[in-house]
């Protein structure tokens, strides 16, 4: 069984996160999207709604797990016998960035694999980052959010 997790924040979740999971999900028999829990960066949305969220956009797949973990991912990965993890590029430094924690989680453990899958051109400057910003300033983000996320913000 090929499983792989797909890692992040999602704070909030974006309808480029969405694409990379639903053209990740053909190439696995279990894609988990693991929520990153990062103890010393506070996020706009705590953890269990993010949660929530991601299992309402993705509840009709059987084969896609949402789960929140702490720790190193590539430990993570360990712990729910996925042997990939999966990463979305959207540029050139998304591509450097990638590139250098790729090569050292191959360096904690070669077991994992690092698969990048490039963002759809329409999609390329969404980032929850840009996302969260226009939210502070009530801007309307729906066209940057899943239908089913935005009852959660």
């Amino acid at each position: 069984m090929k499983i792989a997790l797909f890692p992040g924040s999602f704070d909030p979740i974006t309808k480029a996160h969405v694409d990379i999971v639903k053209r990740s999900v053909s190439l696995f028999d279990k894609v988990y999207i693991g929520i990153g829990v990062n103890s010393t960066k506070a996020g706009l949305l705590s953890v269990e709604k993010r949660e929530q969220m991601l299992r309402a956009v993705f509840e009709t797949d059987p084969r896609i797990h949402i789960v929140a973990y702490e720790g190193l991912t590539v430990n993570f990965c360990k712990s729910i016998g996925a042997e990939y993890m999966i990463r979305g590029i959207r540029t050139v430094s998304d591509f450097e960035y990638e590139k250098a924690i790729a090569q050292m989680n191959h360096s904690l453990n070669p077991e994992i694999e690092s698969i990048f899958i490039v963002s759809k051109p329409g999609y390329s400057s969404i980032s929850s980052s840009i996302v969260r910003e226009i939210m502070r300033y009530n801007g309307d983000v729906s066209q940057f959010i899943p239908k089913e996320a935005l009852a959660y913000l």
